[in-house]
């Protein structure tokens, strides 16, 4: 069957990696001779924090042929609204944690004609969406993790880094900890915000232990960077991480126990950099999380997809109805906060 992919995209105001992800699924597509495209709402934007040339649609609404299939992101659903009545759809998952948010109860989710398939990104969530809504067929598209930009660099000083966005209160309370241990006389301290993907990569590839702060995920994609890029990690599996701590070099830690992450990453520092440690680590993501494994399942799924029936519709963008002080976003008094967008 012949047909777009298009997946519909917000136009994101902080790196996050849920766009990424949906980039890397066009990119691989696109590879595979399917045709695919993200759709955003502004003519001409482009992603700003990583290289791309990927097609990009634009427009509040878009005309979609029979054959077409359309993607959107479990955040942007709302209860009542279909955002392409008759064409065929995919709800791609990419955070259990997050399918209900904007709905007061879970009653007749979501109400799509015809209803959608499902993809998730790690096993908790597969397991978690099974129960959740057992009548809507689920399939699994493990996340890609780039090995040649996440690769070991040179690890020349004592370094610690974390990313904060997700927890900032707890982020800052770890920082002073580490701060005020005497064992960081020598050690780097390094907190990753506002940097290009690129340049994510260059820093764990010169640090020595990564703290995952990760919360309610549906996956984690920096505890896979970072251990591809040879950093230790320590931290929260956070739900749909669990899977990434089994990894040789990863240590799980109890949640919200941040002098706990701040002790066994000080104890990890002394690890030289070349230990074989790491090289164990990052051969794990790469025998799991690579380009081939997430084509082949990325492929398969839009196959099962586009088995369903569907038809000749009008898709109307889903970040348009939060917009509109008129929409059912506003008939029905659902939240649709900025913070929740930024992942996304």
């Amino acid at each position: 069957m012949s047909g777009r992919v298009i997946y519909a995209v917000k136009e994101p105001e902080a790196p996050g990696g849920g766009v990424r992800v949906i980039a890397r699924h066009v990119e691989l597509l696109l590879e595979a001779g399917i045709d695919a495209a993200m759709w955003c709402r502004t003519p001409g934007y482009r992603i700003p924090w990583f290289a791309n040339e990927l097609p990009m649609l634009s427009g509040d609404q878009l005309e979609l042929s029979a054959e077409d299939l359309l993607v959107v992101s479990e955040l942007y659903l709302l209860p009542g609204v279909d955002p392409a009545p008759g064409a065929r759809k995919v709800i791609f998952n990419q955070n259990h944690f997050l399918t209900f948010w904007s709905w007061r109860d879970t009653e007749g989710y979501p109400a799509w004609d015809p209803a959608p398939h499902v993809w998730a990104v790690s096993r908790e969530s597969m397991d978690v969406l099974a129960r959740v809504h057992p009548e809507l067929p689920l399939s699994h598209i493990p996340n890609p993790v780039d090995g040649d930009l996440f690769q070991p660099g040179v690890r020349d000083v004592r370094r610690i880094a974390w990313m904060p966005r997700r927890r900032p209160l707890e982020a800052t309370i770890l920082e002073r900890i580490l701060r005020n241990d005497k064992r960081t006389k020598d050690v780097e301290l390094l907190p990753l915000s506002g940097l290009s993907e690129e340049q994510v990569a260059d820093a764990l590839g010169r640090t020595s232990v990564f703290i995952a702060l990760g919360i309610s995920e549906g996956f984690g994609l920096p505890v896979a960077e970072a251990l591809s890029a040879g950093c230790l990690v320590v931290g929260y599996p956070a739900g749909g991480g669990v899977e990434l701590f089994e990894a040789p070099g990863a240590w799980a830690t109890p949640d919200a126990r941040p002098h706990l992450l701040a002790d066994r990453a000080l104890a990890l520092t002394d690890v030289p950099g070349d230990d074989p440690l790491r090289l164990a680590a990052r051969e794990w993501v790469a025998a799991r999380y690579n380009a081939d494994i997430t084509r082949a399942a990325v492929v398969a799924a839009v196959s099962a997809a586009r088995a369903q029936p569907g038809r000749a519709a009008t898709a109307t963008h889903p970040v348009v109805w939060p917009d509109d002080p008129h929409g059912p976003a506003a008939e029905r008094g659902h939240p649709w906060a900025a913070a929740a967008q930024t992942n996304r």
